[in-house]
Formats: structure tokens, sequence, C-alpha cells
């Protein structure tokens, strides 16, 4: 009965498609790939997070540059307030992340619940093949969230949940991730490309990561500029020098 109950537990645990019925986009990264089995979950919820306030264009160039490998139609939904405070997208910087405008579809929502509520529905709507909300208000109601991951397990599309700053409330997304601007390398002509400080904090499918990603407009994708060395999942936590041992 015991070991019935921990199975229940797991599989409650686990995000709605984990197991990659809808497949995996690619980073084109051997190492990212690798610590996520072979790209980033489709058919799930994936967090990114700002390391800051001043990171948030930086995190959401970011999250835009991956919805747009999708190649097809993106929704942005975003609260009433976000676009007071920061304004809306510019269509002239979606270009050179290789997300044509046309393709973009924005929803303003006047309440944080409507946020939840239009994400879900575009979710399941089958013309939506990436789904991204830029949230500011703090904690997510985690059933909410759990909404979320089984709308996008239903049809297979990629959703992402931008965050201003890194939060430390429960999720069923299937990755969470801290992204920073870092300085572009020198050129003759001035700087170079855009550069991401990418750190992957959580995986479902395994280790962890930090990466330095150069984003490449004319490729339209992320070349690796810098890795740090991958975080192997610990089996068990050793004793710390002089702990004692509970009884």
């Amino acid at each position: 009965m015991i070991e019935q109950l921990r199975q229940t537990l797991r599989a409650l645990e686990k995000p709605a498609g984990f197991e990659g019925e809808a497949g995996a986009m690619p980073f084109g990264i051997g190492a990212i790939d690798a610590a996520l089995g072979g790209g980033l979950p489709r058919g799930a919820l994936h967090e990114i997070a700002a390391a800051s306030e001043a990171h948030v264009a930086a995190a959401t160039g970011f999250t835009l540059a991956l919805a747009a490998r999708e190649r097809a139609r993106v929704c942005w939904v975003a609260a009433d307030m976000a676009l007071a405070e920061s304004g809306a997208l510019y269509g002239g910087g979606l270009e050179p992340l290789g997300l044509a405008p046309e393709r973009l579809l924005s929803v303003a929502a006047a309440r944080p619940r409507d946020l939840l509520w239009a994400m879900e529905e575009a979710l399941r709507c089958r013309a939506v093949h990436a789904v991204i909300g830029e949230w500011r208000h703090g904690a997510i109601d985690s059933v909410a969230v759990r909404r979320l991951s089984l709308a996008a397990a239903d049809s297979g599309t990629l959703a992402f949940m931008l965050r201003a700053k890194p939060a430390a409330d429960t999720s069923t997304a299937a990755t969470r991730w801290i992204v920073g601007a870092t300085p572009s390398a020198a050129t003759p002509h001035g700087s170079g490309a855009p550069r991401f400080a990418a750190h992957l904090i959580r995986n479902r499918r395994g280790p962890l990561g930090s990466w330095i990603l150069e984003w490449s407009d004319s490729d339209e994708r992320f070349s690796l500029a810098h890795a740090q060395p991958v975080a192997v999942p610990a089996l068990d936590r050793p004793h710390r020098p002089g702990a004692r041992r509970a009884a």
C-alpha cells in the first residue's frame, strides 16, 4: 500500500507531457540537448526568470528566440500593468530573433487570473504553437500552473512562463531557467552579437548547467560561447563533516 502511494505521488509530481510524446525542440547545442534529453520538451511548461529586474529584456529576448524556433504562431499574454510599465513588444526587434511580427498574437489581460486563463485557452488552440505568459505578480497558484501543464500536454504546445525575477514557489514546470544579459564580444565595428547567461536550475530530465549563449540573427540560432561544468545529480547527499547521524 505504501509503495502504491509513493508511485501515485511521483506521478502527480511529474509534469504533464514530460514523457515527451510531443517530441523535443533541440537547441542545436550538444551540451544543452544532452542535459535536456534531446531538447526542450514540447507539450510542457517551462519557466524562464530574469536574473533581476535589470535583466528582464534579456530574459524576454531569450524566451522569444526559443518560441520563434517553432516557425509557427506565437501567443504573447501580458498584464495591462506590465505593458504600461515596460511597453509592448517592438516589431522591429522581433525580426532579429527570427519571429516575424505577423506570427505574433498579443493579448493584454486586466487581472492575474485573466492572464492565466488566456494562456490556458491559447494552449488549447490548435492554431497556436507556442504560448508565452509574462508574469509579474509574485507567486503563482499551484493549481493554475498544473492546469497550464495539462493544457500544454493535451495540445503538444510549448508553454513559457516569463518571470521578472527568480521564484521559489512550487511548480510542475519541466524546466526552470534564470537568464541575464552578459557582455558581448568586442569586434572591430563595435559590440558583437547579443549574449545571454542561461542557468538551468531545474530539469526534470536530469542534470543542470550554466552556459553563455550567443544569438546569431543571420542563422537565427544560439551558439555556445562559454560553458560551465554541468552538474551531475547526486544519488544521495553525504553527511556533513562532524554531523551526527540520526538515530
